[in-house]
């Protein structure tokens, strides 16, 4: 009697447990810090050359002319890709191998990657190089199968997730290595947690809004025109009209935590008036005041409406106030994305989590962003997920961790779900 291939894998990959670990720390190693862009080609190199010698043929990618490359921090991506003995889908896993700064407060080495009580601690343990490690497990050990499995297998490592993606993911869907035909399905294995299939997430629009005023004297403020005070009035506009309207609005998507599930406005940053000189003020009044704001949508909000519902409050300030005066600048925006939780890629990495974990998925969007945005949107790729180990509180804090555990159990699932596509699942 033939033994049942799923159980055939994950015995495979316990007993590869400890290699997972060593890829894992490896990989953690390599300070890939963003910004600037640290070891971006080092750690691409050695995700590269232990594929290609498992039979993928590899490509780097220098995302030339992007934010931050130059000849010191090139943007260096890897794309690894192995196709089977008979045509067939191709399931991609895409990790970004940046890292966010480390920061204060780590009672551990962030980058020697230490092993104590079933955790791996390091920046990007979490965040999300125990993903990566997990998903080049899962896929070999579906090659070591000897299934014979049709279709094609690609891994990436790309860069610049935490700055926007725009020198990996972007770059990379703006030249149809994201898009169907090349690809058919994709598996991001970002840290929300084991059971969870993350389908989409929210919007978000980043803009700089600046007030002027009238320098003069600090003693004669009435001589002079203070643009924080009317920065201040916009504020207020803000709570009064603003705030309220977006605390009401709740979206169907299955965004956590549940406070997400409304539209959000952080103000990020104030700066106005003169610098301080040798830590004394400068005795002048304002005449320039700038704050960012992050409005974070839904995705039943409309990117136009949400920006009008901002300047329509300035315009009525310029309109009522006397010396009001502004300007508005985009810095950065991303529409909202949700892929189909009964697409194949949910449907099937779903499935797998139930027969791993023996308990049911939970389907979620993330608060945040990540690169499926790009896939989506550029690269028309709608069949796309997140799925990883690691516990998405854990992300950008001091001593961040990811357990060896999870990333057991996540390559078990990826490689049962990566089984079930290239076989035909739909």
């Amino acid at each position: 009697m033939s033994r049942d291939p799923s159980e055939i894998l994950c015995e495979a990959i316990d007993a590869r447990r400890d290699e997972l670990v060593d890829l894992a720390r490896s990989l953690i190693r390599f300070p890939t810090i963003n910004p600037p862009g640290e070891a971006y080609q080092p750690c691409a190199e050695f995700i590269g050359r232990r594929l290609s010698a498992r039979g993928f043929g590899v490509d780097y990618v220098r995302a030339a002319g992007t934010p931050g490359d130059s000849e010191r921090y090139p943007r260096v991506n890897v794309i690894a890709r192995r196709q089977g003995a008979t045509p067939g889908p191709c399931v991609h896993f895409n990790s970004h191998i940046d890292v966010v700064q480390t920061g204060a407060g780590w009672t551990v080495d962030p980058f020697e990657a230490r092993v104590l009580d079933g955790k791996i601690y390091g920046r990007g343990a979490c965040d999300m190089k125990g993903g990566l490690a997990a998903s080049i497990i899962a896929v070999e050990t579906l090659i070591d199968s000897n299934a014979g499995l049709p279709g094609t297998l690609e891994i990436s490592g790309t860069v610049d997730e935490e700055s926007g993606g725009y020198g990996g993911v972007h770059y990379l869907a703006e030249r149809g290595w994201f898009s169907p035909p090349r690809v058919d399905h994709v598996i991001i294995p970002e840290p929300l947690n084991v059971d969870r299939v993350c389908i989409g997430h929210r919007g978000v629009w980043w803009a700089q809004i600046e007030t002027f005023g009238r320098m003069a004297h600090g003693s004669m403020p009435f001589l002079g025109d203070c643009a924080v005070r009317h920065m201040n009035a916009f504020i207020d506009r803000l709570e009064r009209d603003l705030y309220p309207k977006l605390a009401a609005r709740r979206t169907d998507m299955p965004v956590v935590p549940s406070g997400a599930r409304h539209s959000t406005l952080n103000i990020n940053s104030i700066h106005g008036g003169q610098a301080e000189a040798s830590g004394y003020p400068a005795h002048c009044v304002a005449d320039s005041c700038r704050m960012v704001i992050d409005r974070r949508l839904l995705i039943e909000e409309n990117m136009d409406s949400v920006k009008s519902e901002v300047r329509e409050l300035l315009e009525q300030l310029a309109a009522e106030r006397p010396g009001f005066a502004y300007e508005m600048r985009d810095i950065f925006e991303v529409q909202p994305t949700m892929a189909d939780r009964n697409g194949p890629v949910a449907r099937h990495t779903a499935a797998a989590i139930r027969r791993v974990l023996g308990r049911e998925a939970e389907f979620i969007c993330s608060p945040g962003t990540y690169d499926q945005k790009h896939i989506d949107r550029v690269g028309k790729l709608r069949d796309c997920i997140a799925y990883g180990p690691g516990i998405l509180d854990l992300a950008h804090q001091p001593d961040e961790y990811v357990l060896i555990d999870d990333m057991l159990n996540s390559a078990k699932v990826m490689a049962m779900a990566a089984r079930s596509l290239l076989l035909g699942g739909a």
